[in-house]
């Protein structure tokens, strides 16, 4: 059984069209976990959780597949994008790379503004806990994407930050799935080394904090997988 919507949190009233409504639960649901990878994705059953039409589902599993979320195979329909150990380390590896090029960038090229920003989400994000009911809070992820996005957000390449915005969301999926792993970390002191580094435009300071930072995750990700703690293939 799908483990999806919370259609309380919708609001029928804002201005989103049944694709894009659809399309952001759906996303939502397979970056917190709720929806797990290979699952099958029953475009019916989708449509009436989401009291949208089958057509609007099938259209935001469409551009979910370029995206990397979710898989589509002639005639066997959609499932989610599997989570494999290999695609973690892929994913951790080409991300610190992407960042490293955003990080210099942004510390070359940004004002006050960037350093204003890095400021107040790093601010934002070390108030909001991590854990409600002994869950990952959703306010905390966001923040937490905010401060990152914040950091590399000097860099005046549109491209770059996109790319680098995909591979944030693409990983999501796996420290979601770690969250117990990652509670004893002390992650608002690495936070603040980042911040330190940034607004001493110290790019190579910053560079290796953030991959440490980003390997770390990681070792605990896959230490987790082993433990049984995470969903996650092996191979």
């Amino acid at each position: 059984m799908l483990r999806l919507i919370d259609n309380e949190r919708a609001d029928p009233a804002a201005p989103r069209s049944q694709t894009s409504a659809a399309y952001s639960e759906i996303k939502s649901g397979i970056l917190t976990g709720r929806i797990g990878g290979g699952e099958k994705l029953k475009i019916n059953d989708l449509a009436a959780q989401l009291s949208v039409s089958p057509g609007a589902v099938r259209e935001a599993l469409s551009r979910l597949v370029p995206e990397g979320f979710v898989i589509s195979r002639d005639q066997r329909g959609f499932t989610v994008a599997p989570l494999s150990i290999a695609d973690l380390l892929d994913l951790t590896r080409l991300r610190c790379d992407i960042e490293e090029i955003a990080l210099r960038r942004s510390v070359a090229e940004g004002d006050a503004a960037w350093e204003a920003s890095v400021l107040a989400t790093a601010h934002r994000l070390r108030r909001t806990p991590r854990v409600i009911d002994d869950a990952p809070n959703l306010d905390w992820l966001a923040q937490h994407e905010s401060f990152h996005r914040a950091l590399v957000n000097g860099a005046s390449s549109p491209r770059l930050l996109m790319l680098n915005s995909q591979l944030y969301q693409q990983l999501e999926r796996y420290r979601v799935l770690a969250w117990k792993a990652d509670r004893a970390r002390d992650v608002d002191a690495e936070h603040q080394g980042l911040v330190d580094a940034a607004l001493d435009r110290d790019a190579d300071a910053l560079v290796r904090q953030a991959r440490a930072h980003f390997e770390k995750t990681a070792v605990l990700i896959v230490d987790a997988a082993k433990n049984d703690d995470a969903n996650l293939a092996a191979c």
